[in-house]
Formats: C-alpha cells, structure tokens, sequence
C-alpha cells in the first residue's frame, strides 16, 4: 500500500520531533569537527523538509563523549516532544562511548547507515578525506554494538536523499508516535466485557507495564449522569450536524416519527464527548450488556467518535479500542480511515471466497465510499430503543486487518492484508456499515492462519497504512506479530508460530 507524497508546509505532527545525533570522535581534531557538524546539518535540514517523514527533525548533538551521550539520552527521556532517536556515525565513533547512554535510552532507535557523499571523487581522495567519510567503518562499529547489547532498533541502509531511505524512516517515524500515544493512553471502560467471551478479557495490568495504555473501568451510571448533565443547545448543535453530514432517513428527519431517537442520540454523544474531555481518554468500550439507564446503544455516537480519532471496541474489547486509537494516531494525515471491525459472515461461492465485516452499529464513516445514511433500525440484542446509526459501504483498496490478543504469556499482533471489493450485488436489508473484502493470500490460507494465531473476531481495520507500520510498532514494544499477506503459506506460517513461542519465551526468562 503506497500514498503519493506531498510537501506538508508544516510536520503532521507538529508537536513531535526526531533526534539526529551523529558519532564522531575528537581525534580528529576541531576542523574535521566543524566539518562533520556542518554536514550533519544539511543532512537533518533534508530529512526534516522531507514530505514521507510525518514529525521534525532536528540535529541534537555531534557526539564524541561517552557523558555527552548518556546526557543527551536522558534529555530524550524526560522531553515529551521527542518520539525517537536517529543516530548515524559520520566518522568513526568508538562504540564503548555508547554504551551508558544506550543503557539509559528509554526512546524508540533508528540506525541510519549512510554517508554524506553520493559518489566518492575518485580523483581527489586523500587520508583527509578517508578520516572525514567512514560511515561504511564508524556505522559498523556502532552496530556490532547494538547487536551486542540486544538492543531493539530500526535499521536503515541508504543515502539519505533517497526517496525510499526518507520513506522508511518516515513509516518508522509513524510507529514512534503510536508508541508515544500507547504510553499515556487511556481507555474508558462502561461496564464489563460481553459475558463468558474469551478473547475480550486480557491483562490490563500487563498492557500497562508493555504497552503503557491505561484501561479505567467506570459504572454506566457515571455515563448516563454525564448524558443528562447534557444542554438542549448541545443537542441542537450535533442535530444540525447530522443533518448537514448525512442523508437523514424521513423517519429520523425533523417530523419524522423517529426524530426522538435521533436526539436520544444526539444527546448520547455530547454526553459521552463530555466524559472522554474530561478524563482525557482517547477511547472507550461499552457493552450491549449494561445499558442501565442509556435509551439506546450508542450506535452514531461512537462511529462519530471513532472519525474524530478515538478508538473503540465493542463489548468491552479494551485491546481493540486501544489498537484503533494507535492506529488513528500513526495513520494521521494519510488517506483512507481506520475503524474498529468485526469478521461476521461469508460468501464461499466458487467466483471466490469474501469476508463481509460489520457490527452491530459501531463502523467508522472514516471508510466509507460515500456519503453514509443516517437511520434508526431495530436491534435484537440489548433490551432497549432501536439506536440510530451510519450506513454505508466500505471504499475499494488495499487494507489491514489487526486484533492484538493476549496470550497469557504475552500479547501478539496478527495483521492480515486484504483487498476490499465492492460488493457484487446490493444490500438493501443490512442494516450497518459494511466492508467486503478478500484476504490474502487467498481464503483458506488467510483463515487458516488467523485461526491458529489466536486473532480475534474483533479487529482494527485500516485503508491508510501498510504492514511495514506495524511491523516497526511490534518491534518498538517488543510485543510479537505475524503477517499474513500474499506470500503466507500454512506450513511457514505454522512453523513461524512455533519459533516465536520459543523465541519469547526466552526472551522474557
């Protein structure tokens, strides 16, 4: 999955940054320093005008101190702008210099192997010149030392005016910020998971110790006080949303015979907007289960939400409402939407199986192809009033499906690509949002290998960002993942789950 790039005037996100800090050395003496220095300069003025790297860059330090180092890494520590530190040996740097400060470093690493100069002037090259460009040598040194210590890191290898060299450091640079917004996450919990479900419960104290998000469980009834401390006027206002937003239903239009429901739900979500601003949470779950006091699910409420970057998951699915969230967060500024997700049936006919993927209500207007339908439809489950919601049909492309499942020991991530697809005929009873895709790499596999990772039926869907993403995310936290993507085959993929169980297991002893 790829996105045009284009030159934002100002970083995505503008209250984030990326460290530079280039290796030398002081034995080569003050002029080589100031060389050194000033081409680490150009170099981090060209990373941060580079329009695939979403957040600042800026040149911290050249370091040539073992105390300057380990100083400067705790400054990354205790700065809430910076989400992570690229370093790169212009010269040789004696790695031992490194090693307090790597042992401090609690931020997200990026290696770049590369060099100042394109092409070597094969005329002109002298000892000066060898002394002053000898990433090929200080690079490796420093890596032998990562490699040593077991540290978690990216590795880049290019020139760094590279399109592509810019493109991944700006996919990592994406997994750094979702990794800072996990660290002060915090996700409203109203009521409990769905009762005698599996794979909703989890950890919550183990996600805070690894991940660092933060999951509040609150009594509906401290919701439904927030919903009835609610203004007439705040209800008019997301009224006239609505209308100006969606095609309302003539039922739900101003004489229309449901139009109650719809300030019910109207009022639901000014409620619960309130509740989340006030606790500062950047998701939420809820439960079918426990509506004491709510007139209807929140069905709009939460869809409205979710576009406006919360996470969410259903029944109490707190891991779902938090990979939403991170997702929401790593995707900014991209095309496409991220929306919680649900496999709920298929199409096995022999033109060639397809997953239809929906919910009860709570699908994000983040993906749909068009202008989504405002409506009220009766819901069998719940014991309340029909809830209003957005209908529409899921945009055609590439897209990720993602549940993050704890498996007692430790949590995984199981990421499946899949091609979305219209569907072939219409769906004029279905009352939800809907999306309708193929995963790859084909039907079989893909479920197959779901399966026996132990995904959820509960997952994050996004349009806007690849695997590589999540990949560099896992690899931040330390958390597991395997993808299933066009090349999966079942027996690779079991013989995959089999070493990671080994693997990680040792790696937490």
């Amino acid at each position: 999955m790829s996105h045009p790039a284009t030159a934002p005037s100002t970083p995505i996100f503008p209250d984030r940054d990326l460290w530079l800090v280039v290796g030398s050395q002081d034995l080569y003496g003050p002029q080589v320093l100031e060389r050194v220095a000033a081409q680490s300069r150009l170099v981090a003025a060209e990373l941060d005008g580079a329009a695939a790297i979403p957040v600042a860059v800026t040149l911290r330090a050249v370091a040539t101190s073992a105390q300057a180092i380990r100083e400067l890494a705790l400054d990354a520590n205790s700065s809430e702008r910076c989400v992570g530190i690229i370093v790169w040996m212009h010269t040789f740097s004696p790695a031992k210099l490194w090693i307090a400060g790597l042992r401090a470093l609690q931020k997200p690493l990026l290696h770049l192997h590369t060099q100042f100069n394109v092409e070597l002037p094969w005329a002109e090259i002298d000892m000066d010149f060898m002394n002053l460009n000898q990433s090929a040598h200080g690079d490796r040194e420093f890596a032998h030392l990562a490699a040593r210590m077991r540290l978690r890191h990216k590795t880049v290898v290019g020139h760094w005016s590279e399109p592509r060299v810019q493109r991944e450091i700006g996919t990592w640079a994406r997994a750094a910020c979702g990794w800072h917004e996990a660290g002060r996450l915090r996700i409203a919990r109203f009521g409990d998971n769905m009762r005698e479900v599996a794979v909703t419960e989890g950890d919550k104290v183990e996600a805070q110790a690894r991940l660092g998000v933060s999951v509040d469980g609150f009594g509906v009834g401290d919701l439904v006080a927030a919903i009835e401390s609610v203004t007439p006027d705040a209800v008019e206002r997301l009224i006239e949303e609505y209308e100006r937003d969606y095609d309302l239903s003539p039922q739900l239009a101003a004489r229309g015979s449901r139009r109650p429901a719809l300030v019910d739900a109207a009022r639901i979500e000014a409620g619960l907007r309130a509740f989340l601003r006030r606790g500062s949470f950047g998701g939420l779950t809820d439960t079918f289960e426990d509506l004491h006091g709510l007139p209807q699910l929140p069905g709009i409420a939460v869809q409205r939400l979710m576009a406006d970057g919360y996470g969410f998951g259903a029944e109490g699915d707190w891991k779902a409402a938090a990979l939403v969230r991170i997702l929401k967060v790593m995707s900014a500024g991209l095309p496409g939407g991220t929306s919680f997700m649900e496999d709920y049936t298929y199409d096995l006919s022999a033109s060639g199986p397809v997953v239809l993927g929906a919910h009860m209500l709570e699908i994000c207007p983040s993906i749909a192809a068009a202008r989504p339908s405002c409506e009220v439809h009766p819901l069998s489950i719940g014991g309340r009033d029909d809830p209003v919601r957005l209908v529409f049909t899921a945009a055609s492309g590439p897209a990720l499906l993602l549940s993050l499942v704890d498996l007692g020991d430790r949590f995984r991530l199981v990421a499946n690509e899949v091609d979305v697809i219209e569907p072939p005929r219409a769906l004029p009873r279905l009352p939800v949002a809907r999306a309708l895709w193929r995963p790859r790499p084909d039907f079989a596999t893909a479920a197959q290998a779901w399966l026996e990772a132990g995904g959820s039926h509960h997952s994050a869907f996004t349009t806007s960002l690849d695997a590589n993403v999540l990949v560099d995310f896992a690899d931040i936290a330390g958390v597991e993942i395997v993808v299933i993507d066009g090349t999966t085959t079942a027996r690779a993929f079991r013989n995959e789950l089999r070493w990671n169980e080994t693997y990680h297991r040792l790696a937490r002893a």
